[in-house]
């Protein structure tokens, strides 16, 4: 998820290294980011479950302390155990998430590139499900609290979640550096609300600390067959929003946010879990909304108002994250290229991208009115996490077993466990595919199919564009043999094959007849780590006289910038003057032909990918009226 709240001068490692002064921030910081998600989950996740229970017939003790046990293990299991202490160690190089995890796993196992190439866009594909479903899930929970405050207000609350969500994207393009300082404390002050009034009822029926027995919830889900598969599903809505704690490892590390767990969100968590199911045993009625009737009377306008800063924080997380995973999803080369502002001058993490964030609003407007309540989302929301959970565990376990050289009977040991839950969870979640678990389903659907197009395509595209190009060595011979007319000046031509003469240069010396005194071949290539070390950006060949070849080098997670590449090409000697030189882009239309490899359906979606392509002058900031565009067309 992209960085809201540490600072851009303090980068955070995967061991946690921090000055002192930094970690209280840092841990500051991931109470109000990484937290903010599953820190809203008791606001539904009892009252889903419990309303299950009650469905079953079996709203007494054992059905409670039942469903209950089952959250308690979830979150020592699946959060404490495999995201706290196992995952969060996995890192590539400081960063996490499934990008960073499929980008490793490629990394020992060249030959497995494929498979987990699709295991990270299925992952990243089933993210947006959740990230569309979070915001109308988190806000419109948050807002039924009304029907408690004044029955005749219960109308209102579709109006007014709307009203949120729309100011909520509204906002992002003025980015969140302002508010997000304030995160942090806000989400404190709820975690420490979540405690109070958590402990305060634990008392009214001391049966629920029963639950630390895990057989209490197998053998209820053993003794209710399909019944009791329904209410694990609706039970993993308390886990949802862990897999922030990895995708945010290179932002805060790994100590701030196992000592937040460990010291605040866990402890508060289990404290208003326990004490919403001792309330539902002692008074049976509160079924309605157990999470408001914690707080007395006089204390409901504040909560809700309390509830909607921290559901809209959680989902500020996930819009953000959601900005995260596309940039890096270009960088990969799994979509095409999208406008990305920077919103802050001294977060790096904070950028902003108009496209996804419409695309998003739209979403998540059409998911709030076509569901209505919380209750009915519920049912759509657990198929994405669960799917995302599986996929981050069966990369971990390759990663895990290669990377770290752990024996495979020990892998198997700690991570088959932690798959069976899960895959357990998913095949509950699954059984509400009908009631709304199509949603994330379809999202992940269609998202995988446009970047596995956008993969295939980009291929037949290279595979067609090499037969049109030269080896540069060779033309340089031939150039140096005959060389034609030289005008003065230097001109950058960008490429994605350093090796190959741009179309661009080909173009240029057909119709124009001409070549610079200096002519720069530049290639940006994305490595599979997530950011790259500064002495590492660039590297400078001088080929011959008059052609120099520069390649810069971006990982996933950072947007590359011509400009700073010129920065960067004067301290290996090579001085480019930005105002000065010539930039001379290819600038391709699609066409489609018969002889395509990719299917009827695939190649339109292309072309049409392809010509929503953010503009290449504008991705790598090169100054406009220093750009010189050759016009070519493909057959793809």
């Amino acid at each position: 998820m992209a960085q809201l709240y540490a600072p851009a001068s303090t980068p955070a490692d995967s061991s946690g290294a921090h000055t002192q002064g930094h970690l209280g921030a840092l841990v500051l910081g991931c109470v109000g980011v990484v937290y903010g998600d599953i820190g809203t989950s008791p606001l539904y996740a009892i009252k889903q479950a419990a309303t299950a229970v009650q469905a079953e017939g079996n709203g007494g003790a054992t059905g409670i302390i039942g469903m209950l046990s089952m959250i308690f293990w979830c979150l020592v299991l699946i959060v404490t155990v495999k995201y706290v202490f196992i995952l969060l160690r996995a890192d590539n190089k400081g960063e996490g998430g499934t990008f960073a995890l499929m980008s490793l796993a490629q990394s020992v196992a060249p030959a497995s590139g494929r498979l987990f190439l699709a295991l990270g866009v299925a992952g990243a594909a089933f993210f947006y499900g959740d990230a569309v479903i979070t915001p109308a899930m988190s806000v419109l929970s948050a807002v039924e609290g009304l029907d408690l405050v004044a029955p005749q207000l219960k109308t209102w609350v579709l109006p007014i979640s709307v009203v949120i969500l729309v100011g909520l994207f509204w906002a992002q393009s003025h980015g969140t550096d302002r508010m997000a300082k304030y995160f942090g404390p806000v989400m404190v002050l709820w975690f420490i609300v979540l405690l109070v009034g958590g402990l305060a009822h634990i008392g009214d029926d001391l049966r629920v600390l029963q639950a630390v027995n895990p057989l209490l919830g197998v053998r209820y889900v053993l003794a209710h067959g399909l019944g009791g598969l329904e209410v694990m599903g609706l039970v993993f809505l308390a886990v949802t929003g862990a897999e922030a704690l990895y995708a945010d490892l290179g932002h805060f590390g790994r100590r701030p946010i196992q000592l937040a767990w460990i010291i605040l969100v866990f402890p508060a968590l289990l404290a208003n879990y326990f004490g919403q199911a001792a309330m539902l045993l002692a008074d049976p009625s509160t079924i309605d909304n157990p999470f408001y009737k914690l707080y007395p009377s006089w204390a409901l306008v504040p909560m809700l108002i309390l509830a909607t800063v921290a559901t809209i924080i959680a989902s500020q997380a996930v819009i953000t994250g959601a900005y995260s995973v596309t940039r890096s999803a270009v960088q990969l080369g799994l979509l095409p290229r999208m406008e990305i502002m920077h919103t802050s001058a001294t977060v790096a993490g904070q950028i902003y991208l108009p496209r996804v964030n419409s695309l998003l609003l739209i979403g998540v407007l059409v998911v709030t009115l076509l569901f209505r309540n919380s209750d009915s989302l519920g049912a759509a929301y657990g198929v994405s996490v669960t799917a995302t959970m599986v996929i981050s565990t069966i990369l971990a376990s390759f990663v895990i077993w290669r990377c770290w050289n752990w024996p495979l009977w020990k892998v198997i040991a700690v991570m088959l466990p932690l798959l069976l839950v899960e895959q357990a969870f998913f095949i509950a979640n699954m059984l509400k595919v009908f009631q709304g678990g199509w949603l994330p389903l379809l999202i992940a659907f269609v998202i995988c199919f446009i970047m596995l197009t956008w993969v295939r395509g980009s291929k037949a595209l290279n595979k067609v564009t090499r037969t049109n190009e030269a080896d540069l060595s060779w033309l340089i011979r031939k150039l140096e043999s005959k060389p034609p007319h030289k005008v003065p000046g230097t001109a950058v031509f960008l490429t994605g094959d350093p090796l190959h003469a741009p179309t661009s240069l080909m173009h240029n010396l057909k119709h124009n007849r001409v070549l610079h005194e200096r002519n720069i071949i530049l290639s940006i290539k994305t490595v599979d780590t997530p950011r790259v070390q500064r002495h590492e950006r660039v590297s400078v060949e001088r080929i011959s006289d008059g052609f120099i070849r520069v390649i810069a080098r971006y990982g996933f997670m950072e947007t590359p910038s011509v400009p700073k590449i010129l920065e960067h090409c004067r301290r290996k000697d090579l001085n480019i003057e930005l105002n000065q030189a010539s930039f001379f882009l290819s600038r391709r239309s699609l066409k489609p032909t018969e002889k395509s490899d990719l299917s009827g359906p695939q190649e339109r979606l292309f072309i049409a990918l392809a010509a929503t392509a953010a503009d290449a002058t504008e991705y790598f900031r090169i100054p406009a009226d220093r750009v010189v565009e050759v016009g070519t067309q493909v057959l793809v």
